[in-house]
């Protein structure tokens, strides 16, 4: 007789956390708090209660999205995933542009956060976090190769060039360059999708021997599915809702401590990219190194691609303040980090003295940022 496979229960925190997102909004647009802490004693304790509910509310997206990635299977299921995170990720900023008082270096503070932590510190980890459990790990050269042809001129596009033009100073694009740039990301990003997922979809498939037998024999049933993708649409509801809260109190925190602009950046993207670390972690633990390259470049790439054009239009639309252009010290950070990540990803086995090297990158790039 066949085994009929059933699937786990989903772990409560996946759907408490999105539930309580909801009524903990409501809760907040019924106080009049909706707009972050207001120096009341009310507004504090809201503040305070904010943290878990947001962060309960990322991680129960990022499972959710795993879930129905895993039924897709690679490349979509890491696709999955990186679309939750991006999606959640312009919701914070675009929360912030739109604000009453907007922060016009958030947008490129956030964006080059996420490429340090991803590209260099979550590479880094699970570079030596596999290589210490399997020695030497695979990965697909091609695949590795495709996402930096991607990367390196969105990179370039959207955060070097700015300091470059001359129709608007400090770092800002006019309105008509601002569109271009936008549309080109885009249609580089397009092609990259169009790659990854018809044209050439076993650069990207992880490299384990039977691991696909593996998987489909554990994928998660319609059920399951099901239940993840309206969870899912929750979970994300709830980071949108509460992303205006979030980023006003973020500022709060930042002036009252007197810390560097570019503190703001680095707390958004470790709250977005936070569960995806833990995801990335798990692949290169079990020797599926190739998902966590897809899950970091993936991330770094669609955080240009896809986030650029979002807020490019809102600037564009709604008139929004948006300086992208880099300081030269984190232009030498960036140009030093795509020269490593192209001798990483050039020989299609792992090394842990190149995550050594990424790690050191990411820690130079966390002390300049407290310490400009």
């Amino acid at each position: 007789m066949q085994e009929v496979h059933v699937d786990p229960k989903p772990p409560v925190s996946t759907w408490a956390f999105p539930i309580a997102g909801v009524a903990f909004y409501l809760v907040l647009k019924l106080l009049g708090l909706t707009d972050g802490y207001d120096g009341s004693a009310l507004g504090l304790a809201a503040s305070v209660a904010l943290v878990p509910v947001l962060f309960g509310a990322v991680f129960a997206a990022v499972h959710h999205a795993e879930v129905i990635a895993h039924r897709t299977g690679e490349p979509y299921g890491t696709l999955v995933l990186t679309m939750a995170v991006t999606i959640m990720e312009v919701a914070v900023l675009s929360s912030d542009m739109l604000g009453e008082n907007p922060n016009p270096v958030l947008a490129r503070d956030t964006i080059m956060a996420v490429l340090m932590i991803v590209v260099n510190g979550l590479v880094g980890v699970c570079i030596i976090f596999g290589g210490l459990r399997h020695k030497e790990q695979s990965f697909r050269v091609t695949g590795a190769n495709a996402y930096l042809a991607v990367l390196i001129p969105l990179a370039a596009l959207s955060l070097v060039l700015p300091n470059h033009t001359v129709a608007v100073a400090g770092g800002v694009y006019s309105i008509s360059q601002l569109a271009f740039v936008a549309v080109a990301t885009l249609a580089i990003y397009a092609s990259f999708l169009y790659t990854q997922t018809v044209r050439n979809r076993e650069y990207f498939a992880v490299v384990i021997e039977d691991d696909e037998v593996a998987d489909k024999a554990h994928k998660p049933g319609n059920r399951s599915v099901i239940f993840s993708f309206v969870f899912l649409v929750v979970a994300l509801a709830v980071v949108i809702l509460l992303a205006k809260t979030f980023t006003s109190v973020v500022a709060f925190g930042l002036d009252r401590a007197s810390a560097p602009p570019a503190v703001a950046g680095v707390i958004v993207a470790l709250l977005i990219l936070m569960p995806e670390f833990a995801a990335a972690l798990r692949a290169a633990r079990v020797n599926k190194i190739q998902k966590s390259i897809n899950l970091a470049l993936g991330s770094a790439c669609a955080t240009i691609g896809l986030t650029i054009p979002a807020i490019a239009t809102l600037s564009i639309v709604f008139g929004a303040p948006l300086q992208l252009g880099l300081d030269s010290k984190d232009t030498v950070i960036l140009l030093v980090t795509v020269a490593v990540s192209l001798l990483t990803f050039g020989t299609g086995r792992t090394n842990i003295l190149y995550g050594l090297i990424h790690l050191v990158l990411f820690a130079t790039f966390m002390f300049l940022v407290i310490v400009p």
